[in-house]
């Protein structure tokens, strides 16, 4: 029935190409004149303009978009393609089509699809019949030879015996490519997929099914560029954390400086922290895998060819299933990709109705207009490749990698690296172990060096001289720190395998070392922990927890948390916002004398490589840091395959996280706080949060994923150039470290840095709360202002106005030319009585209040003194008696000021001038007399007077 089919498919056939044979020579003619080769063998083709001017283009010039790698999509593909990849070129608007490969079909005819997706949205597609199309085979014939070949021994139809070598150019038209946007031809890492099906016509089935990747040459993926230099900021962090570390022979004073060098360790988990937040089991945009990519070596993912190799050979055939961490894997069945197809709209399109029905509708012909006038125009083109400069292709993907353009999990991360998750685990520790004996090396060659120069006198013998004997010592702990660094990858990549399922031996071997390191390290860190609290106890009381007002990195308002008992031992506490009722844990030493673990030599040489870094009160934080990454370690490893258990589980890990070491800021470096608490774990909590979109359930467009995307790339970015600027301030801070001993410092502007560095080491070191300086009082303005130094009293206008007392206001008022002791009435009113009761009758004070004046003058005191000597002359023995004990008596100042308080009751105002004034300031030559002895000369003055 094949045979019949094909046989009435040539007849029809050969009457066609009788009819289109001038039609073909005289396109065989244009193309030939369109196409100019220089003495040099560089080909160019012409193009026209939009004006209409002719354009010259080299024929090896890059695409706007071409392919790379590609993919089986149908896991038993008939056909074996060897090469597949199609360019689009903006210029001429045309696409170019490359297909090599080989089949064990004897002999099909077949109907070809085409599809490009940008997006996750259709933006072209080609249908159209091999036999109608000139897909040429490579030979060099003239167009009559080339005409029966095509039909008799190249994909029309296909043969065994016949390899494929298919090419083409097909022109496009602004319409075909209307829904790519001038923007994916920037973009870094466009994401698009160019997908070719192939049907046989006899079954009309798919018989195979290839995806690749296109590109447009733009990308963040730059590992031999930004790999390197990351690798030297690392080596740099290395240098000068060990340079703090083997410097000096005094050991607490080694492990201060040590303290505050920037941590190998944090420098790796920032970079892990990036490279590995690739293991969540949610569809990636592409730019991340490619970002990503540039810290794949920190990872432990370095891909060489006899390592994967190697690998290979021991895995086998059992590449796992790829499909389990949520990817599409290359070699199996992808049914829905790109959407997926109809076979009834395939060939319901193509030209091939003409020769299966003989008779075409006027509805069909409306429907294949576009395939026809393409498969019209497809041109004959030379298979190119590398050797003539046209290297835009890719090459088929190795087994066990997912397809191209799919980057779901973490086998989509590291199909970047050409790496199948598969081998990921045996990668990793591979790696592992080569830097473990590359550290060993290290620093045992460094011993050997120095010596070296010791001998031949380069350096000084006393020099590095307890490094020298305990070389071993420093060997063992920077093997065990290797080993801290390299738990979470390693933990990770175990339990990664154990969710794929690979192959039982990887499984073992992965089980083995998941077992060993976590054995290990725990039991190293519960054994250090016991060897310093071997002597005491801990105590489990009932404390309040108050949530309070803080600062992050001295300008940004946060929160923090703080026990009652510490409050009440701080002068001033922060300000609370809130508590609630908690436990506190305090370790109760038994030997008060013992030394500071920071003080505590044996312990610095036998764990240091544990705790030198943490602060005195939080030197078992190496304890809380290895449960925190084994716990990350098993959300990413342990859930795989699993995107919302990972994404909302580790959140919650992250967040917690995040609000203990805020808390116990555990370590003594600054930088390493703000790295580590601040930058590190806000990057953490907010990537998190944004890859939950990625979940394929959500369904969001592609271009909002790449958006979002770009903004992680933001984030890590940040922290990772913060990462190297600390690198580069820990390398400043740890030569000035191995300097200290040295009293000229290089470079001298430098040395008022130096000595604050080392002070605040001296205050760090010590671990104690600091106590807030009080508010300080707010000073009083310098100017302008004055001082009231002396008062005096001057004359005032009043002081001449005479006195109006009234006599009865007041039992102890004296009325002017009364004598004291006389009745009223006794004398004849004089001129100032009379004047006294014209004023009394318009005064409106009841009886017995008295008016006063507000001060007296010297000339008022003369006055009243001069009215006194007249009334004692004129009164009888008895009185003038009682009146002068009553003056020349007053023997205490409280009688003084009693008795001048009565003689203030007269007013001033209305009396007539006194005849002599009384000065009664106290002058120079009176200074040291008594006060009687002052009044008895005033008194003799006025006898005198």
């Amino acid at each position: 029935m094949t045979g019949s089919r094909s046989l009435r498919c040539g007849g029809s056939g050969h009457r066609l190409w009788i009819l289109l044979i001038p039609l073909l020579a005289l396109l065989s003619v244009t193309l030939a004149a369109n196409v100019a080769t220089t003495a040099d063998g560089v080909k160019y083709v012409e193009t026209t303009t939009d004006d209409g001017q002719a354009l010259w283009l080299k024929d090896t010039r890059k695409p706007a978009l071409y392919t790379q790698n590609f993919g089986d999509c149908l896991g038993s593909s008939l056909i074996n393609v060897t090469r597949f990849d199609a360019a689009y070129y903006k210029d001429n608007m045309t696409v170019l089509f490359h297909l090599e490969g080989n089949t064990n079909v004897a002999n099909e005819s077949l109907m070809m699809y085409i599809g490009v997706f940008a997006y996750g949205q259709a933006r072209f597609d080609l249908t159209f019949n091999p036999c109608n199309a000139q897909i040429y085979r490579h030979v060099k014939l003239d167009v009559y030879s080339s005409l029966s070949l095509l039909t008799a021994r190249s994909l029309c139809p296909m043969n065994r015996s016949v390899p494929i070598e298919a090419n083409g150019i097909i022109p496009v038209s602004q319409s075909d490519v209307a829904g790519i946007p001038d923007i994916a031809l920037s973009i870094p890492d466009f994401e698009g997929q160019a997908i070719l099906r192939i049907f046989a016509n006899s079954t009309e089935s798919e018989i195979g099914c290839y995806s690749g990747v296109i590109t447009n040459g733009s990308t963040f993926s730059h590992p031999s560029a930004v790999g390197t230099v990351l690798g030297i900021f690392v080596i740099i962090a290395i240098a000068a954390s060990f340079a703090t570390a083997v410097y000096g022979d005094h050991i607490p004073t080694t492990r201060t400086h040590y303290a505050h060098s920037l941590s190998v360790l944090v420098v790796f988990s920032v970079f892990h922290h990036i490279f590995y937040t690739g293991a969540l089991s949610v569809n990636w945009p592409s730019v991340l895998p490619a970002f990503w990519s540039n810290f794949a070596w920190t990872g432990g993912m370095i891909y060489t060819e006899s390592m994967q190799n190697s690998i290979n050979q021991l895995i086998g055939n059992d590449k796992g299933n790829t499909s389990i961490v949520g990817a599409a894997g290359s070699g199996s069945a992808a049914d829905d990709l790109g959407g997926g197809y109809k076979i009834s709209q395939i060939y319901k399109r193509t030209y091939t109705n003409l020769f299966r029905r003989g008779v075409r509708s006027v509805g069909d012909k409306v429907m294949n207009l576009r395939s026809v006038e393409a498969e019209k125009h497809i041109a004959k083109r030379t298979l190119a490749n590398a050797t003539q400069g046209y290297d835009w292709y890719g090459s088929p993907v190795k087994p066990g990698l997912p397809l191209p353009g799919n980057f779901s999990g973490f086998a989509g991360t590291l199909a970047e690296e050409n790496i199948a998750a598969s081998n990921a685990f045996m990668t990793g520790f591979l790696w592992f172990l080569i830097l473990i004996v590359l550290v060993a090396a290290s620093v045992t060659a460094f011993k050997w060096i120095t010596e070296a120069l010791v001998k031949y006198k380069r350096i000084e013998g006393k020099r590095l001289a307890y490094f020298r004997e305990n070389w071993i010592g420093f060997t063992g702990a920077a093997v065990l720190r290797t080993m801290v660094i390299g738990f979470f990858m390693i933990i990770y990549l175990a339990l990664f395998q154990f969710t794929y399922k690979g192959p039982v031996g990887v499984t073992a071997i992965a089980a083995l070392i998941f077992i060993l390191l976590l054995v290990g390290m725990c039991t190293a860190a519960g054994y250090a922990c016991f060897y310093r609290l071997r002597y005491g106890h801990y105590e489990v009381k009932r404390d309040r927890i108050h949530v309070e007002k803080t600062k992050a990195l001295g300008f940004m308002p946060w929160i923090g948390f703080g026990y009652e008992s510490q409050r009440s031992e701080n002068n001033q506490p922060r300000a609370s916002v809130g508590s609630l009722l908690g436990w506190n844990v305090q370790y109760m030493d038994e030997d008060t004398q013992r030394t500071d673990v920071h003080e505590d030599e044996d312990f610095i040489r036998k764990f240091g490589w544990l705790s030198a870094r943490f602060r005195r009160t939080r030197w078992w934080f190496f304890a809380l840091w290895l449960v925190y990454e084994f716990v990350r370690a098993c959300f990413y490893g342990g859930a795989a395959g699993q995107p919302m258990t990972q994404v909302f589980g580790l959140m919650v890990v992250e967040f917690i996280a995040l609000i203990t070491i805020i808390t116990l800021r555990p370590f003594e470096g600054a930088r390493l706080n703000a790295l580590m608490v601040y930058v590190l774990g806000f990057s953490k909590v907010a990537t998190l949060a944004l890859s939950a979109a990625f979940d394929v359930r959500f369904n969001l467009a592609r271009i909002t994923t790449t958006v979002i995307g770009v903004v992680i790339i933001v984030i890590q970015g940040i922290l990772a150039i913060l990462t190297l600027i600390a690198i580069v301030f820990g390398a400043i801070s740890s030569y000035m470290s191995v300097t200290r001993d040295r009293e000229a410092f290089r470079p001298r502007k430098w040395e008022p840095y130096r000595q604050r560095y080392f002070a605040h080491l001296e205050k760090t070191a010590a671990d104690v709360p600091q106590v807030r300086p009080p508010t300080p009082t707010p000073e009083t303005p310098k100017e302008p202002y004055f001082r009231v130094a002396s008062v005096r009293r001057e004359p005032k206008i009043e002081d001449d106005d005479k006195d109006t007392i009234d006599p009865a206001s007041s039992l102890t008022s004296v009325a002017p030319g009364a004598a004291i002791g006389s009745r009223p009435g006794s004398r004849p009113q004089t001129r100032v009585n009379s004047m006294w009761g014209s004023s009394m009758s318009n005064n409106n004070l009841p009886y017995g209040a008295r008016p006063h004046r507000a001060s007296w003058s010297t000339r008022d005191c003369n006055s009243f003194h001069e009215a006194q000597h007249h009334k004692h002359s004129a009164s009888n023995r008895s009185s003038q008696l009682m009146s002068g004990e009553r003056i020349s008596s007053k023997a205490s100042d409280s009688s003084l000021r009693e008795h001048m308080m009565s003689d203030r009751t007269r007013s001033p105002f209305k009396s007539p001038a006194p005849a002599a004034m009384l000065d009664v300031k106290k002058t120079r030559a009176d200074k040291g007399k008594g006060k009687e002895a002052v009044l008895d000369e005033r008194s003799s003055e006025e006898t005198r007077a």
